[in-house]
Formats: structure tokens, C-alpha cells, sequence
């Protein structure tokens, strides 16, 4: 008898052993894709990880029903990409399949869907034929020297990191190096952390390369994504991917470079759902595998790749000029706790900064305002009995959207329509607490009823084409302000942009993290940097009311490297990363009492094992999420550690929890390295 071992698209730990026949043992192998019965009625697509003949240790095993080609669809190194992120991330191998592969790769047994996979198998869709290739501009000094830089950096290092300035000119260096490698016959994949990005540097990049770039995000149809899928199973793979984190999971054949642009945002981390892996770790592994380098660009490094470049683990290269001798912008602190306290606020605009839009719109400028919160205000309120209507399945307060006339959940989606009376006390007035991007776009309709404006975030971009239009709108000047949560902060170059305002950079500030510092220094750091282009000196409006905040201090005077030493040291003293792992334990049960039983009996024995190391439980900010309450426990483990013996140790204390009757309807889950 023969039999295969596979992998199913359920978030399950292990492999199931299926047999299969004399005919199909011919055309079965690893990495192939075969139709399998799982329960009585359940069919799936599985993955083939182990062709062998043992039997497995129980009678009645079922056959593999068909297979679905004759050669690997998932390659060797793909494989133990896999098998990588389900033991780091401590995720099982089924959530990795499932993320992994396009949607039409993995179909149940249905005929229609199988047969119209097999059709489109080979074929490529027409919107990746790309346009005629041209040369390559000629490289600044500055520029040039960096490239340089990088690849006798790479002759000691398989990773380095380009630490340049906004506006530097970073994207012409990847695209000289990616030139490079092509011509050496090899393949590059370059990560960008948001669709968003996608739509302005593919331009430039198809420009260059033609033919020989593939574009991969989830924005595409599931036919787009599986043709470049198997077109990289071809005997003619793209020599250049550009994509977003999803795109590690592509099937590369001779990898010789990675580029992980705006290294980094936090969008590389998957967080919802399994596997919460990061996709530069992941691409760093990856690179590995292919023995291929990789680089790692930004204006502002993560503190953990920061601190391995200065430790000698990464290479580093710095670019400190701004492309064609551009100036970085003035940046203006606007204390507005004051300025409230006076009452001369306009709206969630200064005066400084209404005037400096004012002036701006009379020279035909264009204006990029930066605020974190979309809707129109983060709650409504009884002005009788201050009620607030609060999410049926998550602990949090609706968000008000005025255009649609409702509250939404921002954890779990759900919508309520805007009540007509308070239910508490029978009031018919509600007032809005506190400011969104549609209460900003408001705003600056009353104040400029001549400006014309586009607002990009979440609520906006929903549709496919969504972000390449207002991208391109913007861009050709058919708007004169862009309103934005982070998706403005990241990358997007517009040449006509001479004013940027930040409306609130407190809220980031103070969020119960330790890496708020961090965060809202890359993240004031970038949006400033959209402002100032070819012939001027940008000007940036931070508005806060933290005005002496060292943060902000910081921001003002580009001293990226105080705020790293601060802290350095106190991460270092309190056993946070980059000298520590940190791993969250999660647990999920819709009974809050029960929950606490045992997420206090699993801290127990995790302390068990790890001792001092374990934290908590705790009881999140947002402590129920779809009906379900959360608890948090905290691991901080040294970088010394056995990865092996950590996973061992977490997934046997799991396995105990969970196999007590009390505990049937519990959920486990980890947050590996979290942000």
C-alpha cells in the first residue's frame, strides 16, 4: 500500500495520512494538490507533504479521492517556508495553507470550480502584460555612493539596511539594484507594506522592466492572483515581483534579492487572522533559504533592525541628502492645549495652520492633513443623561459615520442604524465627541468652500480601484487637500505638496504601549516628509498638546538616534525587545468568569516552566470581540532561548488546558514577536 501524508486548509496542527492507488502513486508527490474526504462529509483540496509506506496506526484509512495535477503546485523551499511560520509563529500548518495559496488553488470537490482552475492553469491575464522596457536613469552622487555601498555591504552581509532620509531617492536605488540581479539571471521580490504604495511605484518600475514584473496583492481578482501564481510555476517565472506581505508565499525559483521597502510599518505584521506572522522576518528567512540578500529600506528603521545594524548582524548604508539637493521641511510645533483654552481653535485647525492652507490654495498648491481616527467622531452621546451606544459584541463605543447615518464597530464591523431617541432617558439630542477624517473633511468645507478634497482611509478605499484613483486624482491635481489616516503617511510622493498638517500627534503618544515613542516617531516623521518637494521648503504644521513632549522634540529636529538610546535603555532594563522575545498568550470564551478561572490556572502553569518571565493574566483594553471575552498573558523570553523547547513547552501547557472538560469551548492563541 502507499500513502500520503497532507496537509488540510483547517487550523489544525498536524498532517493526516490518506492512502492512495497504484496509478496515483505515480503522479503523486510533494507539493502536489489532491481532492481528500475529512469527516463524513467535509471534502477538501490538501497539500501533499510525504509520499512513503507506512501504514498509519489505526484501520479504516480513507483513499484520496483525486489528484489534481501530476507536478508540485507548492515547491520544496515554499514548503519549508511553511513549515518555519507554524513553528515560530506557533500557529498550526493549516492557517499557513490557507494563507498561502490564492483561493481557486484551493477549492473543494467541486466539479465546476475544478474544471475552471484546470482552464485557467496556464493562462495569464491580460492586465499584467506590461509595456516595452527603457534604460535606467542615471543615479545622483549621493545615490550612486549608496549603491555602492550596499553591494560591498553584501559581500559581508546577507542583510543589510538603508537608512535614508524621505525624498532621498531610496525606490532609484532598489530599481538599480534589482537591474543588477536581474542580469544575473536572477529573481527579486520587493515588498511594500500597503496596496496603496503599489499603485504609484509600479509605474515607475514597469517603465524599466516590462515584461519581467509580476504584481501580486489582494486587491486583485483571485484569477489575477492565481495567473501570477502559475506563472511562477512556469518555465518563464516574472524576474520581478512586487507585492505586499502576502507575496513571501509566491513560488520563486532562483531568489537573489528581497527588498522590504518602509521596513518598518506595522502592516507587515499579519494580525487577523492566523498566521499573525511578519512578513520581513518571513522574507529574511526566505532570502536565506535561496541563499539571496536582502535589503532593508527606510527613514526610519525599526529600533530592532536599528540595533542589529549597529550590533554588526545587518550591513548598514546611510543616505542623508534629499534627491536633487531638495530641503527637509520646517516643522512647526502649534501648542493647541492653549489655543483651546482661548477658544481660538477653528474646527480641529489652528489659526497658524488655516492660514498657512489659505496661503497655499492661493499659490495652486496642494495640502496633506494627517489625522488617525476615521468616521466623523469617535462617539455619540445623550446630551440629557450621557448615554453612549456601545457595541452589542465588543466592549467599545460605536463610531459615528455621518454619511451613511451610522454607528459602526471598528473590532468586529457591525452596523447600527443612528437611533432616533436615547433609550435610556428618551432624549432626541446627541452631541459628537471627538474628531474622524469625515468630520475633517466637514470642516474643511465650511472653512474652504472653494478647495476641492479627497479623504483616503478605510472607509473610502474599500472598492479595488479605490486607492489608484484617488492616488492618480491627487496626483494630477484634481484636489487641492488630501485628508488621510496613516495610509498618507506611507511613501506617496506628490510633487505639488507644500503644506502638511498634523492635527493631533497625542493620541499615537499615549497609547499603553511600549513602542508608542517609536511609532509616533516614524509615524510624524513620514507624513512630514510628504511635504516639500522639487523647488521649495516644505512647511508642517504638528499640532499637539504635548508641546514639550521629548518626542515631538525630537521629531522637530530629525534626532532619530536620541530617542533610540533612551529607548534602548529602558527596553534593556525591563526585558523588552530587541534583547528580549516577547510572546502573548491569548485565551477567548464567551463566559467572563469561567475565562478568569483559566487564564489564571494556564498563567500557573506556565509559570511552571518560565517562571518570572510570565505576566499576567491581564485583562486587554478591548476585553470582548465577537461575542467572546480576552485574556492576555505576557512571555518575555531571552534571544538565547531554544525556539524548539519554547514551542514544545507552550504547545503541551495548551494541550492540557484544552483537554479538560471545562474548558471545551476555550480558545488558544499566540501572538508571536507582536506590535
Amino acid at each position: 500500500m502507499h500513502y500520503v501524508d497532507v496537509i488540510l486548509p483547517l487550523p489544525l496542527q498536524d498532517t493526516y495520512t490518506y492512502a492512495i492507488t497504484d496509478q496515483m502513486h505515480d503522479s503523486v508527490s510533494r507539493g502536489c494538490r489532491v481532492v481528500v474526504q475529512f469527516g463524513k462529509k467535509k471534502v477538501y483540496t490538501a497539500i501533499v507533504t510525504r509520499v512513503h509506506n507506512e501504514p498509519p496506526p489505526f484501520e479504516g484509512v480513507k483513499y484520496v479521492t483525486e489528484v489534481l495535477e501530476n507536478h508540485p503546485i507548492v515547491n520544496e523551499r515554499q514548503m519549508q517556508l511553511w513549515e518555519w511560520i507554524a513553528n515560530y509563529y506557533l500557529c498550526p500548518i493549516g492557517d499557513v495553507y490557507k494563507a498561502a495559496l490564492p483561493g481557486g488553488l484551493k477549492p473543494k470537490d467541486d466539479s465546476a470550480l475544478r474544471e475552471k482552475n484546470k482552464r485557467r492553469r496556464l493562462h495569464l491575464d491580460s492586465s499584467f502584460t506590461l509595456g516595452e522596457s527603457t534604460i535606467l536613469r542615471p543615479l545622483s552622487p549621493a545615490q550612486q555612493t549608496a549603491y555602492d555601498d550596499i553591494l560591498t555591504s553584501f559581500t559581508d552581509h546577507d542583510t543589510t539596511l538603508l537608512h535614508g532620509v524621505t525624498s532621498s531617492g531610496k525606490t532609484e536605488i532598489y530599481i538599480h539594484l534589482i537591474e543588477h540581479y536581474i542580469a544575473q539571471g536572477k529573481q527579486v521580490l520587493y515588498l511594500l507594506p500597503e496596496i496603496a504604495l503599489t499603485t504609484q511605484i509600479t509605474d515607475r518600475l514597469e517603465a524599466v522592466f516590462g515584461d519581467d514584473m509580476g504584481v501580486y496583492h489582494s486587491k486583485f481578482t483571485d484569477a489575477q492572483r492565481v495567473a501570477v501564481y502559475q506563472k511562477q510555476l512556469s518555465d518563464s517565472p516574472y524576474r520581478l515581483i512586487l507585492g505586499v506581505r502576502s507575496s513571501v508565499f509566491l513560488p520563486f525559483q532562483d531568489l537573489g534579492l528581497v527588498i522590504v521597502d518602509e521596513e518598518h510599518e506595522q502592516s507587515y505584521k499579519q494580525q487577523e487572522p492566523a498566521p499573525r506572522y511578519h512578513a520581513r522576518s518571513a522574507a529574511l528567512i526566505l532570502a536565506r533559504m535561496f541563499g539571496a540578500k536582502t535589503l532593508l529600506g527606510t527613514a526610519t528603521p525599526s529600533f530592532e533592525v536599528y540595533h542589529f545594524a549597529r550590533k554588526g548582524r545587518y550591513g548598514y548604508v546611510q543616505l542623508t541628502q534629499r534627491y536633487q539637493g531638495m530641503q527637509l521641511p520646517d516643522i512647526h510645533i502649534v501648542d493647541i492645549k492653549e489655543l483651546k483654552r482661548r477658544k481660538q481653535m477653528i474646527g480641529a485647525f489652528s489659526p497658524q495652520l488655516v492660514d498657512a492652507i489659505r496661503e497655499a490654495l492661493a499659490r495652486r498648491e496642494q495640502v496633506i492633513l494627517f489625522h488617525n481616527r476615521r468616521g466623523f467622531s469617535h462617539f455619540i452621546e445623550c446630551k440629557q443623561c450621557g448615554w453612549v451606544p456601545r457595541c452589542s459584541h465588543c466592549d467599545v463605543s460605536l463610531t459615528y459615520h455621518k454619511k451613511t447615518l451610522q454607528l459602526t464597530c471598528h473590532y468586529c464591523g457591525y452596523t447600527y442604524r443612528l437611533p432616533d431617541t436615547c433609550p435610556a432617558c428618551g432624549e432626541k439630542n446627541f452631541m459628537s465627541k471627538g474628531v474622524g477624517t469625515e468630520k475633517v473633511e466637514d470642516q474643511i468645507a465650511e472653512i474652504f468652500p472653494e478647495a476641492s478634497v479627497l479623504r483616503m482611509d478605510l472607509d473610502t478605499t474599500r472598492s479595488r480601484n479605490s486607492y489608484e484613483q484617488i492616488i492618480n486624482d491627487f496626483a494630477d491635481h484634481k484636489a487641492d487637500i488630501l485628508i488621510g489616516t496613516q495610509m498618507v503617511t506611507k511613501g506617496l510622493d506628490f510633487d505639488n505638496v507644500s503644506i502638511v498638517g498634523i492635527l493631533d500627534a497625542d493620541t499615537m503618544m499615549n497609547q499603553p504601549d511600549f513602542r508608542a515613542y517609536e511609532r509616533t516617531f516614524q509615524t510624524l516623521s513620514q507624513v512630514a516628509g510628504r511635504a516639500g518637494r522639487k523647488n521649495h521648503t516644505g512647511q508642517v504644521f504638528l499640532q499637539t498638546k504635548s508641546a514639550d513632549s521629548p518626542t515631538i522634540q525630537h521629531v522637530v529636529a530629525n534626532r532619530y538616534w536620541d530617542l533610540f538610546y533612551t529607548q534602548m535603555l529602558e527596553r534593556e532594563q525591563f526585558h523588552y525587545p530587541p534583547f528580549h522575545r516577547l510572546i502573548y498568550v491569548y485565551l477567548r470564551h464567551k463566559d467572563a468568569q469561567l475565562l478568569d478561572h483559566l487564564a489564571a490556572e494556564m498563567a500557573d502553569r506556565l509559570r511552571a516552566v518560565f517562571g518570572a518571565r510570565v505576566l499576567g493574566p491581564d485583562t486587554p483594553p478591548v476585553s470582548r470581540v465577537q461575542s467572546l471575552y480576552i485574556r492576555k498573558i505576557m512571555i518575555k523570553i531571552e534571544n538565547s532561548a531554544s525556539t524548539d523547547k519554547v514551542r514544545q513547552a507552550l504547545l503541551t501547557i495548551q494541550k492540557q488546558m484544552l483537554n479538560q472538560p471545562v474548558a471545551n469551548a476555550l480558545s488558544i492563541y499566540y501572538d508571536v514577536d507582536p506590535l
